[in-house]
């Protein structure tokens, strides 16, 4: 009976097409040919009646796909041979009864599905599952590639239907195990992604390949949408965990904000110099974090290790690097602004001692003698300084020009608690209250970052804090704010939550008192807070809402739910109710805090909505709107490149209100990253014809230039200096940027992102954001009495260095090489992760978007990521050449 239906089988294909068969017959080698005839005859002998036959032809037929080798641009030979024969197979097949001949054919077919099956059809998996339970990868790579990409769909599928998957994820187990085995884990972590189940990632993960991986999936986090990011976040703390990374597995943590994986990282480690490393790590972070008796036993190694938490050795190790790299001697401002570089009519104007231009020469003074101790405007001996004592220059200035040239002080002690609290200590006995406010907010700027276990500051500022004068308020309420950012400490929080709902506080005192209480409980989502922070906000009168002050309290409000993404739902409601002169001010400003530094797409969407609107003359609140894109998108350099793009045409379309907003959200993208296609643009708006986006350009030259010591943008802003020479305003802005660019001559940094971009410090994001906003009306705020808002950016402040230390924390000289940063990502073998390096020995300097590496064998550090402080070990297995 099978042999009609044998010889139909076979002659079908070959009857219609004579000729075009015999020319192709002729074209084939005789070794290609004898393939050819004896697969042919193969497919044959499956169809024969006789089982054992079938065996041995499926065996052969098996035996011959499996060792034909091509490269991988062309079809394998006999899988190209039996293309004619795939819907004879599968007749066949049909009709075959159950038996294990039955699966061996079906995994023939499988593969013959591999490239015969139409698109969509997912046959090789249809077989594969009905076929024989043997190993998949014997078939190689480019079947199990084709198996999972036909798995996700059919997982869908069934995921829509609802109906079973376990037959798919027995096999899934076996593919990953494939993939794990291979060097392919980006394919494994893929195909798990798509079925929805990354926990079977830690158990096929082993010594040789957990650090890639685990690279992967942090890489991926970042372009996934939430919750999923956090998931995967997850699963390679666990892995890093399984293999005692610890190190890894903490910014993991940190990256999550998840402070119990911080405990269970500390206690999981049981060896004191890793702990150490780790406080680094958390000091360089800014958050505040207890340890307890659970985490360290030993009651002396707790008191080091809380000190490293503190940052209490942050000053030393500054100025460490100051003399290293021999910069200590302080700077004017006059050395900054090189003024003998220009012709003569912008020098002319200078020696005119206008109020505007001393103020201007203290923030100067101030950002670039930051942590340094030493000036020679406020620091420096009677007889030395220009124009005989200290005091002199402090009175150089008017008014509220005292409050930051008494704060400067405070930046230029900076970290440095004990000597500075010293030495601002003669300011509290002034009779003139601006100069008593200056030296509060100094106060708050000398502790910033730095935690004490007496809380100097907390004692210091906190009977201020209802005194009769409003800027003495002021100057203790933000001087707390900076001094106890991201603490969320219960005391202060009941000192000043009762001054946001009194009615007869002004209002610039219930502004930055929210303010400080946003920083205060920066990201914490705190209920409280945001419950004052909306009843003062409902409180206002209509011709309050209008003052540029007040909507510092909608940012306030979004501080507390820095990066929370969801959690800020609730309050958005809330805010809906809001008079509509603020409402969607509010709106705007909650919504990019929630998703800062989220890179989430959706998001920074909706946002360039609202900024495509033409609206009246009024409307604010389209400037939280463009600075929202910069702060959702800067999470990633894909989307920071695409944000820069949509920002150009914004400036093309966009209303005046938006055109001022722009270079700010240009600035805090590319913060201390001075990229030539910004850096252009600035320059480009710097000269525009509406003075305010003027302005913001250049204070943003400022801020993408922040303690680089960029030659070309200082280059800028000396012209701009002597364009603007008859203009005190924009001189203003241009010496403010002046002093930036030069940022603590050099050593600093304000980008809120370390640890190789991988974790965004909230405290210091929310001091420039604060800072930023209060740009957005320059007029008012930073050319108004509040320029002291300038002083927020101390927050972000770091010390751009890798200091390594030894295991007494003595700083250590070795070579390090200093290069562009690679990513390596899914890339096969041990590729190198710098390039165009150079070999210094530290401490070294690292400008954005550096990697540094050791250049010896001789230590091994404690730090995945070389950055801030590292502490080496000894390698013991380091043998000299002799």
């Amino acid at each position: 009976m099978s042999d009609p239906k044998n010889d139909a089988g076979t002659s079908q294909p070959k009857a219609p097409a004579k000729d075009p068969k015999k020319k192709e017959e002729e074209d084939l080698s005789e070794e290609d040919l004898a393939l050819k005839q004896q697969l042919e005859l193969y497919v044959e002998r499956v169809q024969d009646s006789d089982a054992g036959l079938q065996k041995v032809a499926l065996e052969s037929m098996r035996h011959e796909i499996r060792t034909s080798t091509s490269s991988m641009t062309s079809v394998p030979k006999p899988l190209k041979f039996l293309r004619p024969h795939y819907g004879t197979l599968k007749g066949f097949y049909e009709t075959m009864p159950d038996s294990d001949l039955r699966k061996y054919l079906a995994d023939i077919l499988s593969v013959l599905a591999l490239t015969m099956s139409a698109e969509g059809e997912r046959e090789s998996l249809k077989y594969r599952l009905l076929g024989s339970e043997g190993d998949i990868g014997s078939w190689g790579h480019e079947y199990v590639r084709n198996l999972a990409g036909e798995i996700s769909q059919e997982y869908i599928k069934r995921q829509s239907e609802e109906a079973s998957i376990e037959d798919l994820m027995e096999l899934v187990q076996q593919i990953v195990s494939f993939h794990m085995k291979h060097n392919a884990e980006p394919e494994a972590v893929d195909l798990l992604m798509e079925v929805e189940d990354l926990d079977l990632l830690v158990e096929h993960v082993d010594k040789t390949n957990f650090k890639r991986t685990c690279l992967y999936l942090t890489s991926a986090a970042r372009y996934l949408p939430g919750p999923d990011d956090m998931l995967v976040l997850d699963i390679a703390y666990t892995i890093y965990l399984k293999f005692e990374e610890f190190a890894s597995a903490l910014q993991i943590a940190l990256s999550l904000d998840n402070m119990q994986h911080v405990r269970q990282v500390f206690t999981s480690c049981d060896n004191q110099l890793k702990k150490m490393q780790f406080c680094y790590i958390l000091a360089r972070h800014g958050i505040t974090f207890e340890l307890d008796d659970e985490m360290v036993a030993d009651d002396d190694d707790r008191e080091a290790l809380q000190d490293i938490i503190n940052n209490t050795k942050l000053s030393e190790s500054y100025l460490t690097l100051a003399r290293d790299i021999e910069v200590m001697e302080p700077k004017s401002p006059e050395d900054i602004y090189k003024a003998h570089l220009l012709d003569g009519r912008a020098s002319a104007g200078a020696s005119v001692d206008s109020a505007r231009q001393n103020l201007a020469a203290t923030f100067v003074n101030a950002f670039v003698n930051a942590g340094f101790g030493q000036d020679k405007l406020m620091t420096a001996p009677a007889d030395s300084s220009i124009g005989g004592s200290t005091g002199n220059w402090l009175f150089k200035n008017k008014e509220h020009g005292k409050t930051s040239a008494a704060a400067s002080l405070g930046m230029i002690l900076l970290w440095d608690v004990d000597s500075g609290l010293a030495q601002i200590d003669k300011y509290f006995h002034s009779n003139d209250n601006h100069v008593i406010a200056g030296a509060l907010l100094g106060v708050g700027i000398v502790n910033c970052g730095i935690k004490n276990d007496c809380d100097p500051a907390l004692a210091l500022l906190s009977e201020y804090i209802s005194k009769e004068d409003s800027s003495v308020r002021i100057g203790a309420i933000m001087g707390l704010g900076i001094a106890y950012a991201g603490a969320q400490n219960e005391q202060i929080r009941s000192s000043l939550t009762p001054i946001l709902n009194d009615a007869k506080a002004p209002l610039d005192v219930i502004a930055f008192t929210a303010i400080s209480l946003g920083l205060i409980y920066v990201g914490s989502c705190n209920e409280e807070v945001a419950q004052a922070i909306i009843f003062a906000l409902m409180d206002r009168s209509e011709s309050e809402l209008g003052e540029p002050l007040t909507r510092l309290l909608p940012l306030a409000l979004g501080l507390l739910y820095l990066g929370k993404q969801e959690s800020v739902e609730a309050t958005a409601e809330v805010s809906k109710t809001f008079n509509e002169k603020i409402r969607k001010y509010c709106d705007m400003t909650l919504l990019s805090c929630a998703y800062a530094g989220t890179g989430n797409v959706l998001k920074v969407q909706n946002l360039l909505g609202h900024c495509a609107q033409h609206l009246e003359k009024g409307e604010t609140h389209q400037g939280p709107a463009v600075l929202g894109i910069a702060m959702v998108a800067m999470a990633e350099e894909l989307g920071l490149e695409m944000s820069i793009r949509s920002l150009e045409h914004l400036l093309q379309y966009g209303e005046q209100n938006i055109r001022r907003a722009v270079p700010l959200a240009l600035g805090l993208l590319c913060i201390s990253n001075p990229k030539v296609n910004v850096m252009d643009t600035l320059s480009r708006l710097s000269h525009d014809s509406d003075s305010e986006v003027a302005m913001a350009a250049v204070i943003s030259l400022g801020l993408i230039g922040a303690g680089t010591n960029n030659a070309r943008i200082a280059g800028m802003l000396r012209n701009l200096s002597s364009y603007y020479y008859k203009d005190a305003s924009l001189l203003f802005c241009v010496r403010i940027a002046q002093g930036l660019v030069h940022l603590g001559k050099g050593l600093l940094t304000l980008n809120p992102y370390h640890s190789d971009r991988f974790l965004l410090s909230p405290t210091a994001l929310a001091g420039l954001v604060t800072m930023l906003h209060a740009c957005l009306d320059m007029k008012a705020m930073v050319l108004g009495k509040y320029h002291y808002v300038l002083y927020f950016i101390v927050l972000a402040m770091q010390p751009r260095m890798l200091m390594a230390v030894d295991e007494n924390l003595k700083p250590l000289s070795v070579p390090v090489r200093v290069g562009q940063a690679v990513d390596v990502v899914g890339q096969a073998g041990r590729p190198k992760t710098i390039t165009g390096f150079q070999t210094h020995s530290t401490p070294v300097l690292l400008a954005a978007g550096d990697r540094a590496e050791l250049a010896t064998e001789k230590y091994i550090p404690l730090s995945p990521i070389l950055e801030g402080h590292v502490i080496l070990k000894e390698n013991p297995e380091y043998r000299e050449d002799s």
